[in-house]
């Protein structure tokens, strides 16, 4: 795949309008089917792989620029380990080990294109797992989700230990894989010590109602002591030095960090939480990994929101966004004897969707 051909400065706009297409043909096709026809089979089978091949290989042969944000910055540390220079960083020090080894073998593209790799093969491999032969529909919800461009080839690391996370919970009946994929997340970011923490939480308490009133409560003591809540996170050092970035200023420019009580971002957040009340609290849908998916997203959404209005925020609200994809599709994909739930499943991507295609395409 020639990425030379695509000016840069249409690159990332490109992609978001690619996804667009995927979402709305897929939307037609879904009035004219049903979810279990074989032609929609056959639909998902070779739409998906092209879908796949077309995010990995896109993502993953990106040319090596500044205009992804810090993917220079990453190429900074490669070309130094190549020249034998000793790794100097504190925090997330497993990438770190894992870029030098790289360097031993490789190129720096060939090094970006298995980050990529890294990042995308677990969403597709949890998308077959929990869903089988409707993966389809999964993976198109996270490959279109509001961060996940961002953070395939900006935050690259934080990305990749997402990926990792949730391969988690694809062995939360398999205890010693699953702690060894939280380990590795934890020591490739060490900001995934958040929704460790959470899944722990769940294990002692798996009841959704109690997360819920959790999430809600957070709304009012954030807008009544929002300051203190951030001077807390921040001096706790929760993660690492970069969190007293919740206090000041913009330091790194980031697009998304526009400070105040975000409520389109808390609507955004809202729709995986309503999505959670509506089939466990309304509809009784019995699920404990659905639960434990859930409670991890609540749990650490709601951290997010008492610090909304900090700089760097959303940096904390990603570590609840990378899961919101699958907290929203799961139950439809699950409960397929809902009437018309092909139409439904179409409806659900394509206003899902249109949130990500608005922040990032037409408002930027």
């Amino acid at each position: 795949m020639d990425t030379g051909i695509i000016p840069i400065e249409i690159y990332t706009a490109l992609y978001y309008n690619v996804i667009l297409a995927f979402i709305l043909i897929t939307f037609f096709h879904s009035q004219l089917l049903k979810i279990d026809d074989k032609r929609n089979k056959a639909y998902i089978r070779i739409t998906g792989f092209i879908l796949f091949s077309f995010v990995l290989l896109y993502m993953g042969l990106r040319p090596i620029s500044g205009f992804f944000g810090d993917m220079l910055v990453y190429d900074n540390y490669f070309n130094m380990y190549q020249n034998n220079y000793e790794i100097t960083e504190k925090h997330d020090v497993l990438f770190h080990q894992f870029m030098m080894l790289c360097t031993k073998f490789m190129s720096a593209e060939s090094f970006f294109f298995l980050c990529a790799v890294i990042y995308i093969a677990p969403l597709w491999y949890l998308s077959k797992k929990w869903f089988d032969k409707l993966w389809f529909y999964s993976f198109l919800m996270l490959v279109g989700s509001f961060s996940f461009w961002v953070y395939g080839v900006n935050g690259i690391r934080n990305g990749i230990a997402t990926s990792l996370m949730l391969m988690a919970f694809t062995f939360i009946d398999k205890k010693i894989i699953m702690s060894i994929f939280i380990a590795l997340a934890c020591c490739f970011h060490s900001t995934m010590l958040l929704p460790a923490v959470a899944l722990g939480l769940t294990f002692l308490n798996n009841k959704p109602k109690m997360y819920m009133a959790f999430w809600l409560i957070t709304i009012p003591a954030s807008l009544v002591l929002g300051g203190f809540w951030e001077s807390m996170f921040a001096g706790l050092g929760f993660a690492d030095d970069r969190v007293s970035n919740l206090t000041s200023g913009n330091v790194e420019g980031d697009n998304f960090s526009s400070t105040g009580f975000r409520w389109d971002f808390i609507v955004y957040s809202f729709s995986g939480v309503y999505t959670g009340w509506y089939f466990i609290v309304k509809q009784k849908f019995e699920d404990v990994l659905y639960s434990r998916l859930l409670n991890v997203f609540l749990f650490t959404n709601g951290i997010w929101i008492l610090v909304i209005r900090a700089n760097f925020s959303n940096r904390f609200a990603y570590l609840s966004w990378f899961m919101l994809g699958i907290i929203i599709i799961y139950p439809f994909l699950k409960l397929r004897n809902i009437k018309h739930i092909n139409i439904i499943i179409s409806f659900v991507l394509l206003l899902y969707y249109m949130f990500t295609y608005f922040m990032n395409f037409i408002k930027s």
